[in-house]
């Protein structure tokens, strides 16, 4: 059986479900020789603006290929090249209801509030799509076993969302913020540009806080404290002083 017909063999069987459930296993060809993951999706927000928008607008198609598209892509900025450097995870759950947050991530669960895409205004899938791959990258991404802060795992979450050309009108422009672990957009762009000093930054610090985090790492990758790369940072996007025109 061929990719399509397995995907479709399944999507259109639970399609009628009052939570529409759609479960497809990604063969280890797609990423590695022996991996797989499977994609248990669950929309439950099916009689709300946000869930006639869903069917409408986005998908389960469109959800389960950008989950697919997402892992790949993560595991390639991360440069995870096999099974033993990911999370062990061989399932992620998504689910598409009514909650309070634009959408977070537990474990191997992402929750996306039906609500917020209902109201969006503007390019609803590539919303849908960026929103996908940060809260994707927090399926994948390291934590230092819970010690890594806040702010610099978001800011890792919106890092890999930059990178897959999903940045959305509402961000900051690179230079911004106050705080290099002030999170998603800021953090992201700064870490942009750490990578830019070297090549693979950020995924040698993914790979390095698999088990810990300290800040020593951004001195053992790039030589320098993370305060005084921020205040590079800074730096490098701060506006040219005018001259002043003399006379005589």
């Amino acid at each position: 059986m061929s990719f399509t017909t397995f995907y479709h063999a399944y999507l259109y069987k639970m399609y009628d479900t009052p939570a529409l459930t759609v479960f497809l296993c990604v063969l280890a060809a797609a990423f590695s020789a022996t991996h797989a993951v499977r994609y248990n999706i669950t929309i439950a927000a099916t009689n709300s603006t946000g869930g006639t928008r869903f069917q409408n607008e986005i998908g389960t198609n469109f959800t389960v290929e950008t989950m697919v598209s997402a892992t790949g892509f993560i595991w390639d900025t991360f440069n995870e090249t096999v099974p033993e450097d990911r999370r062990n995870w061989t399932t992620v759950h998504f689910f598409y209801e009514d909650t309070q947050l634009l959408a977070y991530t537990s474990g191997d669960e992402i929750h996306f509030n039906a609500g917020y895409f209902g109201k969006y205004e503007g390019n609803v899938t590539g919303e849908f799509a960026g929103v996908l791959y940060h809260e994707m990258t927090h399926v994948w991404q390291w934590d230092g076993n819970g010690a890594t802060p806040t702010g610099l795992i978001e800011g890792i979450a919106d890092y890999v969302r930059l990178k897959a050309g999903y940045v959305p009108s509402h961000w900051v422009k690179a230079g911004a913020g106050d705080r290099w672990d002030q999170g998603y957009d800021v953090t992201a762009w700064f870490l942009d540009y750490c990578n830019g000093l070297r090549d693979g930054f950020v995924a040698k610090l993914n790979k390095k806080m698999r088990t810990n985090y300290t800040e020593d790492y951004f001195v053992e990758l790039l030589g320098k404290g993370v305060d005084q790369l921020w205040q590079d940072y800074k730096a490098n996007y701060a506006p040219v002083p005018a001259i002043a025109a003399s006379s005589g």
